[in-house]
């Protein structure tokens, strides 16, 4: 796994314009939610719009720009964060990076838009906290 996928060099114009936009939404959303995470070195805590699906207890990340941004090496680092989704916060933990180049683990029209058009190839699962709520 290099930690990039196709789309790797828009990720600064998305995180800039497109982000601010998002956030708001995001946590109410289907499909999208707001992590909640710290910096590893500067602590600043830190609100990234994501895409996100549930499956079971466990949560799904497909990573469109890849393992090597921030959000997510923060998230392992830290081994949690907070997930706002759906209008609910759910505390997230053990995040496991998955290598899943066919995107078996992705509803169908996300596949076709992960895999074909983004080049995703990588998942970042986790699982929802015994004490979190349920949503």
């Amino acid at each position: 796994m290099d930690g990039r996928s196709r789309v790797w060099r828009y990720r600064h114009a998305v995180t800039r314009y497109v982000d601010p936009l998002l956030r708001p939404l995001a946590g109410s959303l289907p499909a999208f939610g707001v992590v909640t995470h710290r910096g590893r070195t500067s602590g600043r805590e830190y609100r990234t719009p994501v895409n996100v699906f549930r499956r079971g207890e466990r949560y799904l990340f497909f990573l469109t720009y890849g393992s090597d941004v921030d959000w997510v090496k923060n998230i392992r680092a830290a081994g949690r964060c907070l997930l706002r989704t759906r209008g609910r916060d759910v505390e997230l933990i053990e995040p496991e990076l998955v290598a899943d180049p066919e995107l078996t683990l992705a509803p169908p029209f996300v596949r076709f838009v992960e895999k074909r058009l983004a080049g995703v190839t990588e998942v970042l699962r986790m699982r929802r906290a015994a004490s979190s709520e349920s949503t």
